[in-house]
């Protein structure tokens, strides 16, 4: 993980931009903890954590576009039978190692 942190650090763009936020004593602390635990700074282990809940928080709400005949294909087999319909009923009715016999 520390190779990962220090090429990112060695490939990052400048730090141009400032985010001054408000916290409690018991909140600074915490994150001083957390980050002297990971051997990083205060300012690397917000930014990293901020970074990584804003891209998953993001993931869910991505916009993609795509070409009519593409969605209408999507669609399409969105609307098609399951071809393994009975594949799941099999699994789930056979035995697991977790049943006495």
């Amino acid at each position: 993980m520390e190779l990962k942190d220090s090429a990112a650090q060695a490939t990052r763009a400048p730090r141009d931009q400032r985010f001054n936020m408000r916290m409690s004593a018991q909140q600074r602390q915490v994150i001083a903890s957390a980050a002297a635990a990971l051997d990083k700074s205060e300012t690397d282990f917000v930014l990293d954590a901020t970074v990584q809940e804003a891209e998953r928080v993001l993931a869910d709400r991505r916009w993609f576009v795509v070409e009519p005949e593409a969605w209408e294909e999507f669609d399409r087999l969105l609307d098609e039978p399951v071809p393994y319909e009975n594949d799941l009923r099999d699994l789930l009715r056979t035995p697991t190692v977790f049943v006495q016999q």
